[in-house]
């Protein structure tokens, strides 16, 4: 079995509580064969990039432009302008290693840190080319959203994604069955591609709810859109899985809370789990890295999947 296929036939335990994108993944497996096809591509690709050791070729910086959606079903779902504002400051100090918690990475790891080279605004023009904020508002009758996607359609209470090859789409709403959010990975429809994430973890300020309120739901989400699996590899905590990446280590499942260091799982003595990673479950305040593997496959994305987005990324 090549690696891409072992990516797609990989299981995931159910750790619904925290993130729906695995969620999302299996259910466009099983339902979409063309998402299938465009998984082992994408994968295929992402391999290829790293064989021919190209992590290294990009030096820029890419400026991604976001619109964010608002679906709100009462007045404290409406989430503020300067909560968003707030989400859109933490990706950009956490995608450039800019964060203000980045020297708590053990001494073993900070070698690995890696500065993504990412950037993020609000759209400052509309699909239509007008002058935006970067924002919608949508009152909707619905007061709870799940991983359907039915938030990423007018028809269904929820807002149209603007077109995904110029923005990254973002909703905020309220998720069910106490999700902090889910992402689309590359290759699946234009009409659902982006990140959802609840309004109780969105940024630092408004509704945003400790032990979740560090802007860090968006950041794991964000890494999902651009192709990155949790470090653990989602196998059940059967210390097989990859999140294929070769930086990050072995560990046997998703941690959660503020882990010590180090804090062992599948033999991976003596530094252990790499449990700050942004693709962890741990709270906000206890993640705050992604490594040089995990930027080269970013890189792989950008570079590829979703390789039409950065091109039009200055112009809006």
């Amino acid at each position: 079995m090549s690696d891409a296929q072992a990516f797609l036939r990989a299981t995931s335990p159910d750790y619904s509580r925290w993130c729906g994108a695995m969620e999302v993944h299996r259910r466009l497996l099983t339902l979409n064969p063309e998402y299938a096809e465009n998984r082992a591509l994408i994968e295929n690709t992402a391999f290829a990039y790293e064989s021919m050791d190209q992590i290294t070729a990009r030096q820029g910086l890419i400026d991604i432009p976001v619109v964010v959606h608002v679906v709100h079903g009462n007045a404290e779902q409406n989430v503020s302008d300067a909560q968003i504002h707030s989400q859109i400051d933490v990706l950009n100090q956490d995608f450039r290693a800019s964060n203000p918690d980045v020297g708590k990475v053990p001494a073993v790891w900070q070698d690995l840190v890696a500065d993504a080279r990412l950037q993020f605004h609000l759209a400052r023009t509309d699909p239509l080319g007008r002058p935006t904020d970067g924002i919608t508002r949508t009152e909707s009758a619905v007061d709870d959203w799940d991983t359907d996607d039915l938030v990423k359609f007018s028809l269904s209470g929820g807002q149209d994604a603007w077109p995904a090859d110029i923005y990254l789409n973002l909703w905020v709403c309220q998720l069910r069955r106490g999700l902090l959010g889910y992402a689309q990975f590359p290759g699946g429809a234009a009409s659902t591609d982006g990140v959802v994430v609840t309004h109780t973890a969105l940024g630092t300020t408004g509704t945003a709810t400790a032990p979740f309120d560090g802007g860090r739901t968006a950041v794991h989400e964000i890494g999902h859109w651009l192709n990155l699996r949790h470090i653990w590899g989602d196998d059940d905590e059967g210390c097989s899985g990859s999140d294929f990446v070769a930086d990050t280590p072995n560990q046997g499942g998703a941690n959660v809370g503020s882990p010590t260091f180090p804090h062992l799982t599948c033999g991976n003595g003596p530094d252990g789990d790499m449990f700050m990673n942004y693709m962890d479950y741990t709270d906000d305040a206890a993640m705050f890295m992604f490594t040089k593997g995990q930027s080269a496959r970013m890189d792989a994305t950008l570079d590829n999947a979703r390789l039409n987005l950065t091109r039009q990324a200055v112009a809006v």
